[in-house]
């Protein structure tokens, strides 16, 4: 069976933030009123609403990793409405690192992505690493 056309969609948009492609994220991932919900105790923790405020917030993540921030995705799920991404989140800052699996939970309307929520798998060291 044919993955949903969203999979293929949505490994394009992992691959175009791996590359820095914003252009790409804007004009064909993102719907313009897009919500992030990154979920934590934690300088980066809180709600992103548009699609300048979650770029923002993908600014703080390359700067407060030094730029080493990257998402190697392990599997994607997707539908009409809903996608869910399985990935490994990596980076270092500050003599730390951190490697952990999280999931990405989308909300999806024409093909893009309207709402997000980051869940990672043990929210302790994901918060102590961003502290």
């Amino acid at each position: 069976m044919a993955d949903h056309p969203n999979v293929e969609r949505m490994r394009k948009g992992y691959d175009a933030f791996g590359r820095g492609d914003m252009d790409y994220l804007r004009n064909e991932m993102f719907a313009d009123d897009v919500v992030f919900h990154v979920t934590g105790d934690n300088p980066l923790a809180g709600d992103y609403k548009g699609v300048d405020e979650v770029f923002g917030f993908f600014g703080r993540l390359m700067e407060m990793s030094g730029g080493t921030f990257s998402l190697e995705v392990h599997d994607v799920l997707a539908n009409d409405e809903h996608g869910v991404g399985l990935v490994r989140t990596r980076a270092e800052r500050e003599g730390k690192r951190i490697d952990i699996n999280a999931s990405h939970v989308f909300h999806l309307r024409d093909g893009k992505i309207t709402e997000n929520w980051t869940l990672v798998e043990d929210s302790r060291p994901f918060d102590d690493f961003w502290r």
